[in-house]
């Protein structure tokens, strides 16, 4: 009856293969993440990244200094 290996988990931290496991762990915390953003995507959740909203509002400015300066 060995529950100190049952109770530890996955089993997956070794003393050699600890950056295997964080490497591990971080590709599934990325996949999570992708496919969580798929699902939002999917119900129609998503939004307009800042950077697009940042060069919209930029195009709008411009576009009113242009009609200013060159209507002025």
């Amino acid at each position: 009856m060995n529950t100190s290996e049952s109770a530890g988990g996955s089993g997956r931290e070794t003393s050699s293969g600890r950056d295997g496991a964080e490497k591990l762990n971080w590709i599934d915390r990325r996949r999570e993440k992708i496919r969580a953003e798929v699902d939002r995507n999917r119900r129609g959740d998503y939004t307009v990244p800042t950077w697009v909203l940042a060069v919209a509002l930029v195009l709008i400015v411009g576009g009113w200094l242009a009609l200013i300066l060159l209507l002025g």
